[in-house]
């Protein structure tokens, strides 16, 4: 096959669109589409080979598999052990752990896999994840893998013209999976071969159904509806489509048809910049998350300046001293030995495997900076967060069945609390229930549209409701504990990483137009009608939120320590008043209303007009809001005061 200037200038429009998205999505909100664009390319490149290949009865597949390693191996192995290298100097055990198993998945070309764990690829907390690039990637080597074995294996008992059948039944399949995993959950299918795989099959479909446009006209005409397409995708669509879906035929047909129309005079997209940027294209891909990240973890102001020009630069470097390095390809499995890639993997890997056993090579951090990131795992034993009992609204029941003193309902902040509850009491004696879900709080019409966890919070309260009004916990105490500023004012722990306001939570789903002022009116009459209704089955105690940091603390204390920085660990009440004060009027004017109490938390947090997070120099927190086990020890003696007289 001719060298293809026009897929080169192709990689070139998908590559960078990536980047700039990647350093600064309020340019091009859809950039990420241009991942879409390299499957397809990758799709009509792989089939075309394998075709050939087979209907020549020439294709060996351990030469394929050779090819394919020579070319994603080196790099994304050199990528790996500076990122290695980097990290035992300046990421935290944990950080550094995580980075081992991000490095033991891509060099399986699994990780994929990982990341479809996780919160989603747009979501805040993945942009600390050195290596979730390499999705695509995995995605891709997957595609290696089994394509060419089904395509070998059917061989032996179909026509090259029914193996392009099948191929076309494989795409079809493919997408209408891809539509309706990304309804039923966009999170997970981003990641999947199985919802991916039809765009690199369409790239497949474009070298077995080829296009005769001989007019040059048709070629130019079928060319830049194309490349209109793509350049449209990156500006119309947005974090928010859901992806992959229908939607993502947009640049992916438009990829497609500046395949099919093979014009390679298009000045637009063959031109000296495209050239050489399409050349890079692999290597920009692999280095730019990195530096993404970096920018990220140091939280550097305006990064995109320098981040963008030093993607080229080091992908320009890594084409001309690692990408063109001529590895030799062999033809036999009982050559593997030789195959020099094949051991830069194994090292790669190993090195991955041993940071990740090793909990980030903890051993070579100060303890303090270890006992800090303990905090991390503070969460309470008892695991009450119905996420852990398959989305159930259960009771969870701590010390003595036989003589319960207190009901705790709420998100997970009422989770979280929710040992500080039952240190209240002699649990030999005493026992202590509670029902707790994340993002629902006690408000009996809320239906909280949480984009993390589907839970039904409407049909969760009514349960709770029912189970005071059935009788069983008369006269007990409830306590309701929830993370009230969220769903007015969004989440500021990761403010300081976007940048920019996050959006808050939804009490009602309904409702999602109406404005922060109408907000506050209907949730205080709901809040207010839930109150009094419980009031009368049982006495009522209103939690004020806790206060909450801008950075993950744990985190922060041992960066402080470890890099020598001044991350700060405190409030002002000031600040804390500033973003708590709906809330906080909320919760006074429900609770005065239907005779229920309030509890304060921050006459212990906030001492002398200053919210801490530390105290003997460990954290209270075990992120940015939720109290850890040790910041709950503190807030034991307000509700021992409260609940035992």
């Amino acid at each position: 096959m001719n060298f293809r200037y026009d897929i080169n200038g192709l990689r070139a429009i998908a590559v960078l669109a990536v980047v700039i998205f990647h350093f600064n999505p309020q340019w091009l909100p859809g950039g990420f589409a241009g991942v879409d664009v390299f499957f397809v390319i990758s799709g009509f490149l792989m089939t075309s080979i394998i075709f050939i290949g087979v209907e020549k009865n020439t294709f060996n597949l351990f030469k394929f598999y050779n090819a394919r390693a020579n070319r994603i191996i080196p790099v994304l192995a050199a990528m790996s052990a500076v990122l290695l290298v980097f990290g035992w100097f300046y990421l935290l055990p944990t950080d550094y752990r995580d980075l081992g198993r991000q490095i033991e998945k891509s060099s399986l070309f699994v990780s994929n896999l990982l990341f479809a764990k996780g919160g989603g690829y747009f979501d805040t907390a993945e942009h600390t994840k050195w290596l979730l690039h390499t999705w695509s990637l995995s995605v891709e080597w997957q595609f290696y893998i089994f394509f060419p074995i089904i395509i070998v294996a059917l061989k032996k008992y179909l026509s090259c013209s029914n193996l392009k059948r099948i191929v076309l039944g494989l795409f079809l399949a493919s997408f209408i999976y891809c539509i309706y995993a990304t309804y039923k959950d966009s999170k997970t299918a981003y990641f999947l071969l199985t919802s991916r795989a039809w765009e690199m099959l369409l790239g497949g479909l474009a070298f077995l159904y080829p296009w005769s446009l001989k007019n040059k006209s048709h070629q130019i005409i079928t060319q830049c509806l194309g490349i209109i397409l793509i350049v449209a995708s990156y500006f119309l669509i947005s974090k928010d489509t859901p992806w992959p879906g229908y939607m993502a035929l947009i640049p992916v047909f438009g990829a497609y048809l500046i395949v099919v129309a093979n014009y390679q005079n298009n000045f637009l997209i063959n031109n000296p910049i495209s050239n050489y940027i399409g050349k890079w294209s692999y290597s920009i891909y692999v280095w730019h998350w990195p530096l993404v990240v970096l920018g990220f973890y140091f939280a550097f102001e305006d990064w995109w300046i320098y981040g963008i020009p030093l993607s080229i630069l080091l992908g320009f470097l890594s084409y001309q001293f690692i990408e063109k390095i001529n590895f030799q390809r062999y033809s036999s499995w009982k050559e593997i030995y030789k195959v020099k890639p094949f051991y830069i993997f194994l090292i790669i890997l190993a090195c991955g495997l041993i940071v990740k056993e090793t909990d980030g090579m903890k051993f070579h951090y100060a303890q303090e900076i270890n006992l800090a990131l303990d905090e991390l795992n503070g969460t309470n034993p008892y695991k009450c967060d119905s996420r852990s009992r398959n989305n159930e609204m259960e009771e969870c029941i701590i010390g003595n069945h036989q003589n319960i003193k207190a009901l705790v309902f709420g998100d997970s902040h009422a989770d979280s609390l929710t040992t500080a509850v039952a240190s209240s009491f002699d649990l030999k004696k005493y026992g202590i229930v509670s029902i707790v879900t994340a993002s629902c709080p006690f408000f009996l019409e809320a239906n909280i549209r949480d984009p993390i966890n589907n839970n039904d919070c409407h049909d969760i309260n009514k349960k709770r409701f029912q189970l005071i009004k059935s009788g069983k916990y008369a006269n007990i105490p409830v306590i309701l504990i929830s993370r009230l500023p969220v769903y007015f004012e969004g989440q500021t722990d990761m403010e300081r990483i976007n940048h920019q306001e996050s959006e808050p939570l939804m009490f009602y789903s309904k409702n999602q137009n109406i404005d922060k002022a109408t907000l506050y009116t209907i949730a205080l009459k709901d809040l207010t009608q839930t109150v009094c209704e419980i009031s009368k089955y049982n006495p009522v105690y209103l939690t004020y939120p806790v206060p909450e940091f801008q950075t993950n603390i744990p985190k922060a204390v041992a960066k402080n320590l470890f890099l020598k920085e001044s991350i700060p660990t405190t409030i002002s009440y000031v600040d804390y008043i500033h973003r708590a004060h709906k809330s906080r009027n909320l919760i006074s004017t429900a609770a005065e209303t239907c005779g229920a109490k309030t509890l304060d938390p921050t006459k212990v947090l906030c001492p002398k007009n200053e919210c801490k997070s530390l105290q003997n120099g460990r954290p209270l927190y075990r992120d940015a809001d939720h109290m850890s086990e040790n910041g709950n020890k503190i807030l034991t003696p307000m509700f021992k005061d409260a609940l035992n007289p």
